[in-house]
Formats: structure tokens, C-alpha cells, sequence
């Protein structure tokens, strides 16, 4: 098994720690925030991390394997969706949210098997697909640092830095919300010619 596998491997592993972490209520904060959440965010931040160091890392040694396609854009849905619904356990986001990304995994993911099946290409990452990578990260990373819930700036109640931070997970999660929708629709889009049938 070469290193990117097992860089894919490791950040499975960190989902069911991530969810342990969350067990263990620890009355300690940092900066008004719990300990509990900071390491919970840290474990994110280092399995976001090794998502594009495995990738950066088989395609410059040439270590690119089927089952490293296979897995890596698993471990990926399992990272982000585990984090999303833990962020609804704890009251910081509201369902509708990790149900857009769940609704759209499930699509494309269908779409990617008949696509195997019938002998099609992958249908490459659109614009769309790269804002929602790249928002997703961020409002997840920022939702568990944020002590305050979904929109609650919008409700005047915060100022300061509590305010900003509230803002950005807000804008960051319905940012993402959209580009995943536009995306699937994207990925839809291109892979129409595989339902005609």
C-alpha cells in the first residue's frame, strides 16, 4: 500500500475520533470557546489536510490506483458529512443543510456508476464543484470554533468578533449550500447522455 493510500486511510480513521472527541464533555475553554470544540476542529483541519496531500502525493509519484479513486472521494463525504451532522447534534446548523450535500453525494454518486457501467468518462470537477470544496472546508472549520448558532448574527444580538465570525460560518455555509446544488446540476448536466436509454 503506498503512502497517498494510507494518508486516505489515516483520515478515516480520524472521523470516529473526531466523534469520540464529542463525547467527553470537557468544562474547559479556550477564548470562550470549549476545548472540546478546538480539538474536534483540529482533527477537521488535519484531515482536511491529508484530502490534498494523498492527491498531491500519487499524482507527483506516478501512485495513482484504483482503490485510492475508490476511496478517496469516500473518505471525503464521510469527513464532511460526519462533521456537518455533528454540527446539527450540537445545535450549530440547521438539518436542511448536510441534507442539500447528502441528497446531491447520493445523485452523483449514481450518476458515477452508470457511468462505470457503461464504459463513460468521469465527468471532470466544474467551477462549481471547487467553490463547494472550498467553502465547505472553511464554514466547518469556522462552525466549530463559532459558540453561536446558524444566522444568529442576522438577529442582532452579537457584536464584535462573535458577530464576524457568526457572518462568515452563515454566508460560508449557504455559499456552499448553493455551489453544491449548482454543482450536481453541473454534474447532471454533463452526464445526461447516460440516462438516454
Amino acid at each position: 500500500m503506498n503512502l497517498a493510500n494510507k494518508l486516505t486511510i489515516f483520515r478515516i480513521i480520524l472521523v470516529p475520533i473526531m466523534v469520540i472527541v464529542s463525547f467527553f464533555k470537557i468544562n474547559v475553554s479556550f477564548l470562550g470557546i470549549p476545548l472540546m470544540y478546538i480539538i474536534m476542529d483540529i482533527i477537521f483541519i488535519v484531515a482536511s489536510i491529508t484530502d490534498k496531500l494523498d492527491g498531491y502525493i500519487a499524482r507527483s509519484r506516478n501512485q495513482v490506483t484504483t482503490f485510492g479513486k475508490f476511496l478517496d472521494p469516500l473518505a471525503d463525504k464521510i469527513l464532511v458529512l460526519t462533521a456537518m451532522v455533528m454540527l446539527v447534534e450540537m445545535g450549530k446548523l440547521p438539518a436542511w443543510i448536510p441534507i442539500i450535500v447528502l441528497t446531491r453525494e447520493f445523485v452523483v454518486s449514481g450518476y458515477r456508476l452508470i457511468a462505470v457501467e457503461k464504459g463513460g468518462n468521469v465527468i471532470a470537477a466544474s467551477y462549481w464543484g471547487k467553490l463547494k470544496t472550498v467553502t465547505q472546508m472553511i464554514a466547518i472549520i469556522l462552525a466549530f470554533i463559532d459558540v453561536n448558532v446558524f444566522g444568529e448574527c442576522f438577529k442582532g444580538n452579537l457584536s464584535g468578533f462573535a458577530f464576524i465570525l457568526n457572518l462568515v460560518v452563515t454566508l460560508m455555509m449557504i455559499i456552499q449550500a448553493i455551489a453544491t446544488v449548482f454543482s450536481g446540476y453541473d454534474y447532471l448536466k454533463g452526464g445526461k447522455d447516460l440516462l438516454k436509454d
